[in-house]
């Protein structure tokens, strides 16, 4: 395994913030409302783990340090961890494991329907990350991870209907958003000298896959 000690790092430093996090609720550190804000932060912090495992082709290939791509896999499933905490936190915290409350709060918060989808793409990519998968599905697999794309927009928008109040924020995450995709639209562009669809650009690789 190539560059061991930068895995276990990568490991180390996603795994703290949710204990940190469970750590502060468990001590009345989050205020009056602790499962709210676990629920917020663990939803943040997906989009950010997103947006950081994107970001890992750009960097290989503006630096030329194989790292990037050697972690990627594992921030991509360190996303997905995320977002089924986030989404426990909800059902514990919010819906009290009342089912009979979720179509009330579907009713009155549409954008749940945005995020679940976003955690239904994220659940696919998931479980398609392995070798076997990508064997079995062959070029269709290629495709199906370019779904990391839609959970970002679907991520943004999630986001966005929630802080409708204050975008500046959002407006960052979104920006950094725009350049990931924007620079993946140019990488999977034939007419881009830098394209080789032999060796395949980001474009065609899983980020959760790495």
């Amino acid at each position: 395994m190539r560059y061991p000690l930068w895995r276990v790092g990568v490991f180390i430093v996603a795994l703290v913030w949710p204990l940190f996090w469970l750590y502060q609720a468990w001590t009345d550190a989050l205020g009056p409302d602790p499962g709210k804000v676990l629920v917020d932060r663990l939803g943040l912090g997906t989009l950010v783990l997103l947006l950081i495992t994107l970001s890992m082709t750009p960097l290989q290939k503006f630096t030329g340090w194989a790292g990037w791509i050697a972690v990627r896999r594992q921030l991509g499933l360190w996303c997905f961890a995320y977002v089924v905490l986030h989404l426990s936190a909800y059902l514990a915290f919010i819906l009290g494991f009342d089912g009979s409350q979720l179509g009330v709060e579907l009713r009155k918060r549409p954008y749940i329907i945005v995020g679940a989808l976003g955690v239904f793409c994220l659940l696919v990519l998931a479980i398609t990350s392995n070798r076997y998968s990508q064997r079995r599905l062959g070029v269709h697999w290629k495709k199906l991870h370019r779904l990391v794309y839609v959970v970002l927009v679907l991520g943004l928008l999630h986001m966005l209907w929630i802080v409708r109040a204050d975008l500046r924020e959002w407006a960052i995450y979104a920006a950094v958003g725009g350049v990931a995709i924007s620079v993946a639209v140019t990488a999977c562009n034939p007419a881009n000298p830098a394209f080789d669809d032999k060796k395949g650009l980001f474009c065609q690789k899983s980020v959760i896959s790495g």
